[in-house]
């Protein structure tokens, strides 16, 4: 390869201690030993060449004897997008971007294209037997080829939890006050299981909170997401009615929905098991909770675009946040039944807050907030009605009156460009505010 060898990529085998518990429970007893003892030697060379996460792994193939990689130092991408290598050509960053995103197995043909593309040469790692060509087997090795790689992911659906006033609290309520959360979060991972509605998340702390988003994509993913937040801050709302001490937190909310990358950093000698993300999705989702007000809920202004498998006409299209909240909306009624603190949810209501119209409807608003850097976005506020059976309901979020008389009303602006019917129910909600 041209590209600078900062790092050798055939520098000398690192300590290896084996595939991750998660990636060996996958090695079920009834695949064949001779199978087995591939990928884990498989996986063995994979480490070697990782370098500690010196290197990352491109793309990969089948051959007889084993797969052919591209590998690189982890830099490299960025200077194949800019054409910073020693008599490296210059590639577009969507092609870079398209490289890393989804599946990275490619054909023989397709593989050496890509090569000559980066001028790279493929290196083989060579397997004592040749491999069985199952679908599960390719699956295995498109997870470890990943856990040795970067990934690009261009609506990925996050949600961020932050405990207000963390900074201010001693060392022993910071830890009780994320283990707190901690719980929430795994006990709405519990109840939503319960439901069978399935959500694969994973989370990175911040420090004073986390970020959390779920390992599946598309739509369902993200409304699954966004159902998922509503559980955690239920949870802990009911803690804190409970609590008689300072060790459950006051929370604020974002989420939002944009492009990251994913990695996984090393721990110890070896990729981490979990994954971590950064992108502009995470940016931006915090900028927007430093401006976000004590118990408020906010949706930043997004345009995630849908497969074609899962747009209304077959065809790739756009989703805001606006149409997000309907559709997000529409299948709360999975959640009808769960129990929470031993009461029934019988409804669930999610919408976008604004003032009342002269008409009887609500329209919603929009809110402009600027950064110390002088950089701008729009979000909404959020609203969540948690009705049970026979407990009071479950409030969350700020009402738009509580915005109203806030540094954020004179940033805000109201939309009406919805047509009718394009939001869940609003004037039904006219009341529920009222009464709040």
């Amino acid at each position: 390869m041209n590209v600078h060898d900062g790092h050798d990529l055939r520098a000398p085998a690192q300590p290896w201690q084996g595939i991750a518990g998660e990636l060996f429970s996958l090695l079920s007893d009834d695949m064949p030993l001779a199978e087995r003892s591939n990928l884990l030697l498989l996986d063995r060379q994979l480490h070697a060449a990782w370098g500690l996460g010196a290197n990352v792994v491109l793309s990969w193939t089948p051959v007889d004897d084993g797969i052919d990689i591209l590998i690189v130092p982890h830099y490299a991408v960025a200077e194949f997008a800019a054409g910073a290598g020693e008599g490296q050509g210059r590639v577009s960053t969507s092609f870079l971007r398209t490289l890393i995103s989804g599946r990275r197995e490619l054909s023989p043909a397709q593989l050496t294209k890509v090569a000559r593309l980066l001028s790279l040469e493929p290196r083989r790692l060579s397997l004592n037997r040749r491999l069985a060509g199952t679908t599960r087997e390719r699956d295995l090795i498109e997870r470890l080829v990943k856990r040795y790689s970067i990934s690009y992911v261009a609506t990925r659906a996050v949600a961020l939890f932050d405990i207000v006033g963390f900074s201010l609290l001693s060392p022993f309520e910071q830890m009780t006050q994320l283990n707190s959360l901690s719980y929430s979060i795994n006990a709405a991972h519990s109840r939503m299981l319960d439901r069978q509605i399935g959500i694969d998340f994973a989370r990175s702390c911040t420090g004073d909170g986390f970020y959390i988003w779920n390992r599946e994509e598309g739509l369902e993913a993200n409304t699954n997401l966004y159902h998922f937040m509503h559980l955690v801050l239920a949870d802990n709302a009911i803690a804190r009615g409970k609590a008689r001490s300072n060790a459950v937190p006051l929370l604020r909310a974002g989420f939002h929905i944009g492009d990251c990358y994913e990695f996984h950093q090393a721990e110890g000698l070896n990729p981490s098991l979990y994954n971590y993300i950064v992108g502009d999705v995470t940016i931006e989702l915090a900028r927007m909770i430093d401006r976000a007000l004590p118990g408020q809920i906010m949706v930043g202004e997004f345009h995630a675009r849908l497969p074609a498998s899962e747009s209304v006409e077959g065809r790739p299209e756009t989703l805001d946040a606006v149409r997000f909240m309907r559709l997000a909306q529409q299948n709360l009624a999975r959640l009808n039944g769960l129990e929470l603190a031993g009461e029934r949810i019988e409804a669930i209501k999610c919408y976008l807050t604004g003032e009342p119209t002269a008409d009887g409807e609500y329209d919603i608003r929009r809110i402009t907030i600027a950064d110390k850097h002088g950089l701008s976005r729009n979000v909404f506020n959020a609203k969540v009605n948690i009705y049970r059976r026979r407990a009071a309901p479950i409030l969350l979020g700020l009402e738009d009156r509580i915005l109203a008389s806030s540094a954020l009303a004179g940033q805000s602006a109201h939309l009406r460009t919805h047509a009718p019917g394009d939001l869940s129910d609003r004037s039904s909600l006219s009341a529920q505010t009222a009464a709040e």
